[in-house]
């Protein structure tokens, strides 16, 4: 079975990665480190989630001990929407280039289909809570996107929650230089995005899926919203094949580049483990009849 899929630049990237939206700070680069000792290359990282200092010591503690190299590595970031104005781009690249100490990504996106007001503020809302928008169209701020490829300070940009007619705005934009080489959304059994993935793929864009274990501890989860680890059918099909209802899920996504977060080491090994299911596993009739 492939480890990696191959992005349109003919870049390699490894199909496991770790996320680390909502990482404990203080034990992130700890987690790092183990996954980086568990075998995983892919990290998947954003200024949003505020900890990619930590994430850089990780890296570059395993690096000083000889266990990878630079190269070994494919690290991921993330525009935060409050920087979509232009002239603000390659400043907050630069900033997470800094706190990963890093001389460049190996893939950039943005975060977000819709930009924020530039400040301090990571969410801006007017008096009434409401969002407050910026005024920069996206087709401008992937203009400054397709700078940093030209001023080599990642290797590869793309998008993340963007849907069919965002995608669309940005491959018809007049004088398009770089395509967007990956898309990151939520994708797991109960969020399928069957025909986003299948209009991506058609267009050369790979796909990432976040969430793969459908983000249990998400703050805007409901006590009365299902548990996907806790579907009795997800348990079911664990318990046949002697796996984890999380390897059970990470099946969906085979093919298909996928980051979840793993703090603890031995949840690092579970979830980079998904490789050693017998290939079999993945055409069986469990999963094209039952996820």
């Amino acid at each position: 079975m492939a480890t990696y899929t191959q992005l349109s630049t003919g870049a390699k990237m490894p199909l496991v990665g770790l996320g680390t939206w909502k990482s404990p700070a203080g034990q992130v680069t700890a987690a790092v480190m183990a996954a980086i000792d568990a075998g995983y290359r892919h990290f998947d990282c954003a200024y949003m989630y505020q900890n990619e200092n930590e994430v850089g010591e990780g890296i570059q503690q395993k690096i000083k001990e000889g266990v990878v190299k630079r190269e070994d590595l494919f690290i991921v970031s993330k525009l935060w929407c409050m920087f979509y104005d232009k002239p603000l781009v390659k400043g907050a690249c630069q900033k997470t280039l800094a706190d990963l100490k890093l001389d460049y990504l190996d893939l950039y996106l943005m975060h977000r289909p819709l930009g924020f007001k530039a400040g301090d503020e990571l969410f801006p809302k007017d008096d009434k809570g409401m969002f407050i928008p910026s005024n920069t169209d996206i087709l401008q701020t992937w203009d400054a996107m397709e700078e940093l490829v030209d001023a080599g300070l990642v290797k590869a940009i793309g998008i993340s929650n963007f849907n069919h007619e965002q995608i669309e705005r940005i491959l018809n934009k007049p004088g398009l230089k770089h395509k967007p080489t990956n898309n990151q959304i939520e994708c797991h059994p109960y969020v399928t995005q069957e025909k986003l993935i299948k209009y991506c793929q058609s267009k050369g864009i790979v796909v990432t899926a976040y969430c793969p274990l459908g983000s249990p501890d998400r703050p805007w989860a409901k006590p009365e919203n299902p548990s996907l680890l806790d579907d009795p059918k997800i348990k079911e099909i664990a318990a046949r094949h002697n796996k984890t209802p999380a390897q059970i899920s990470r099946c969906w996504t085979v093919g298909t580049p996928s980051c979840n977060t793993a703090i603890k080491e031995n949840r690092c090994e579970e979830q980079v483990e998904p490789a050693s299911i017998p290939y079999e596993l993945w055409h069986s009739s469990d999963f094209s009849l039952t996820l």
